[in-house]
């Protein structure tokens, strides 16, 4: 069986694939915007409670209004996301029960809750399990009235007044919002009340959660809310910069994942939250500080330079040993274990100008020996300080030193050496290069 597929760019799927992507953009940085706090307070599945949680607060709205509008349901959402933050924070502090069990009770117990209610007493409206569950991105984006000559889903007047308020309350509460993230003690020290900024944002994530219902459902809204901020957690390390490439790719999730959606004629959301999964992957791979190749290729490099110093340090010990010895390749390679890494350091050494092979063996060059005879003066003055300062045994120190002269800079370095006695040689007694 074949897959049909469906040009997303033709001229008949164009316009609905452009309110699709207005619709779920706005949606995707909504929910980024709040979702990055809960991300940096380590409360990523407090997004997950809140969006399951709002439920009940949705239908107790409708029972006691008679109504779907958008006021009665943002209160009950507002008022059960409170509720759950309160009763979460209540039973870890006064029932010493964890934060992650508290909030695993008390959100499921209020989704029971809802679900029930729904059944209940709502089935017959369109506040329905699958609007709740799955969202309906398509059917909003073709619903749209003709404002300033384009066609606009109706329920951008919805999303955007949340996205405007997200936007307003972090811009005129940015300080507070970010020491209460960051300090909270300090922020109460200061006189900022971090209960009062807790509550706020859980307020904030409830009624985005709920603005998003129909859209992406209450299940994919914390791909929403997580995803994008932990993806820019991993490329950025401040607030202002977080907050904006998570929203970033809030925006492409939205338009890759709509255009994907329609190419292979599936639900948007859903595909929506697979290239956010898919945009996470590629960051904990990718990650210019904290990707897993570019540690792993951090690593390789600091192992391939240590080891290259090691060489040029042996060479300067053998040669201030005696003058005249030198080594071959051969025994060079097999002092510093062998094997495929050690060729490549000497030939990297080589390739710099550190070294040089002549008829007799290995010979540093100029430029080696100031190299190896820094490392050398490090490795003495880290020993004289940890026999002279902390009283180490002489067969104490050789490892630490060994481990540590590769990571000292000159500024420490000529620190560590004001700090000594005024003396030429290491405590085993060989001379401490200048």
């Amino acid at each position: 069986m074949f897959l049909a597929l469906t040009n997303p760019f033709g001229p008949d799927m164009l316009p609905l694939l452009l309110q699709v992507v207005l619709l779920a953009s706005l949606v995707n940085v909504s929910c980024a915007l709040v979702g990055s706090f809960l991300v940096l307070r380590r409360m990523s599945m407090m997004g997950d409670a809140l969006s399951h949680a709002v439920l009940p607060g949705l239908v107790i709205a409708f029972l006691f209004s008679g109504s779907l509008g958008v006021v009665p349901m943002f209160l009950g959402a507002i008022a059960a996301g409170i509720a759950t933050t309160f009763l979460t924070q209540a039973l870890h502090q006064y029932g010493h029960v964890s934060t992650d069990a508290s909030m695993g009770v008390v959100f499921t117990s209020f989704f029971a809750v809802g679900v029930v209610l729904l059944k209940r007493y709502a089935s017959n409206v369109h506040l329905d399990v699958s609007c709740v569950y799955e969202g309906s991105l398509l059917w909003l984006a073709m619903d749209t009235e003709t404002v300033a000559g384009l066609e606009i889903p109706r329920q951008v007047a919805v999303v955007l007044p949340v996205l405007l308020i997200n936007l307003a309350v972090m811009t005129l509460l940015w300080k507070e919002f970010k020491l209460t993230t960051f300090d909270a003690a300090l922020a109460t020290s200061m006189g900022f009340s971090a209960p009062v900024i807790h509550y706020l944002l859980m307020a904030l994530v409830a009624m985005t959660a709920v603005a998003s219902f129909r859209s992406v459902g209450s299940i994919l809204v914390v791909a929403m809310l997580i995803v994008p901020p932990a993806s820019a957690q991993l490329l950025v390390h401040r607030l202002g910069p977080l907050l904006a490439v998570a929203c970033a790719i809030g925006v492409f999730v939205a338009a890759a994942g709509a255009t994907l959606a329609i190419w292979l004629n599936v639900e948007p959301p859903g595909m929506m939250a697979v290239v956010a999964g898919v945009v996470y992957g590629l960051t904990v791979l990718f990650s210019p500080t904290s990707g897993l190749l570019s540690r792993a290729l951090f690593h390789r490099r600091t192992a391939s330079r240590i080891l290259r110093e090691d060489l040029l340090a042996m060479l300067y010990r053998v040669h201030e040993h005696d003058a005249d010895q030198r080594l071959s390749l051969h025994e060079a390679i097999d002092a510093v274990g062998g094997g495929a890494a050690a060729r490549r350091a000497f030939r990297s050494l080589r390739r710099q100008g550190d070294l040089r092979q002549t008829v007799e063996g290995l010979a540093l060059t100029d430029q080696g020996r100031a190299t190896a005879s820094q490392l050398v003066r490090t490795h003495r003055l880290w020993e004289t300080y940890l026999v002279e300062e902390l009283g180490l045994a002489l067969d104490h120190v050789h490892e630490p030193a060994h481990r540590i002269e590769h990571f000292i800079d000159e500024e420490i370095r000529e620190q560590l050496a004001k700090s000594l006695p005024q003396s030429a040689e290491d405590p085993h007694g060989r001379d401490i290069p200048e």
